[in-house]
């Protein structure tokens, strides 16, 4: 079934790759149509997510909003589809970087780097990073269901080289990445809900007190790696700019879980600036409820 699936939708996506820009952003207005008025895909966990961190908007705010989220949704998901296709150049156009000496200052002084990134913005278009520099690239990502999906997923990623590994196989991989003498820079997404029996932290996010992943922290101590945040800003439709901050040159020199929460309160900054470009789809806050003890 999974390959039935995967031979059935593949060639439809790839015919999607294809459109100019102008067309995939029409297709993508009629798309919007349907998961919003139509389908209302996941309206009402938007909706909860938004009154729960924003208790003094109004009702009127909170539908521009979801709105304008459902919107930019929209485009994320066509624009992750063009990125079968789009060329190397048009992507360089359309991802900038306002400040890659940031990295550079750090690779130049033979350090690997943590990247971590919320899931705001734009993410699937960071991979053109690797086009700027000369270190090796990781992305941590969570294996999809679909095997077919998957390789997919992966081959459009790799495509400017950058190598994904799962999340169960990063803390092995980087252990033999910095064992070969390699200089990297490894990608987190680390915004999102951990299960509680898992979590090694919990901390206020959005004034909610919830658990966090701290896996990239505690991996850039181990490994003494730096850690950078990268921020993306959506400058106009289909055009995104990307800033570095360097959290913690020297990891090692923080208390535990310092690192994680100084990129927490970043993500805050970013969300409150724009909240329409986060991904509100998730039950980030669902575990609030379930505050342990030692956590209080």
């Amino acid at each position: 079934m999974q390959f039935i699936a995967y031979i059935l939708i593949y060639p439809f996506l790839w015919l999607i790759s294809l459109l100019p820009f102008r067309l995939l952003y029409a297709f993508s207005d009629g798309v919007f149509v349907l998961i919003y008025y139509v389908f209302g895909y996941r309206k009402n966990v938007v909706k909860e997510n938004l009154n729960l961190v924003f208790p003094e908007k109004s009702k009127q705010e909170i539908n521009r909003i979801t709105k304008a989220f459902y919107h930019h949704l929209c485009d994320m998901i066509l624009e992750s589809i063009k990125s079968m296709t789009i060329s190397e150049a048009e992507m360089k156009k359309r991802f900038v970087f306002a400040n890659f000496e940031e990295l550079h200052k750090i690779t130049n002084q033979n350090r690997s780097i943590i990247l971590m990134c919320a899931h705001y913005g734009s993410w699937e278009w960071i991979f053109i990073l690797q086009k700027y520099t000369q270190v090796k690239g990781y992305a941590i990502y969570k294996r999809l269901a679909n095997k077919y999906f998957d390789a997919l997923v992966k081959r459009i990623r790799a495509k400017y080289n950058t190598y994904l590994i799962t999340t169960k196989e990063a803390i092995t991989e980087l252990e033999k990445s910095k064992r070969d003498g390699e200089i990297s820079i490894s990608g987190f997404a680390s915004d999102q809900s951990p299960k509680p029996s898992k979590a090694f932290h919990w901390t206020a996010f959005m004034d909610i007190k919830v658990p966090v992943h701290t896996g990239a922290e505690m991996i850039a101590k181990k490994l003494d790696m730096a850690v950078v945040m990268f921020k993306v800003k959506r400058l106009k439709r289909g055009y995104y700019e990307t800033s570095f901050e360097t959290l913690a040159h020297n990891p090692r020199e923080y208390k535990d879980y310092e690192i994680t929460d100084k990129f927490l309160k970043l993500v805050e900054q970013q969300i409150y600036e724009a909240p329409e470009y986060y991904l509100w789809t998730h039950k980030r806050w669902k575990h609030r409820d379930k505050v342990p003890e030692q956590f209080k």
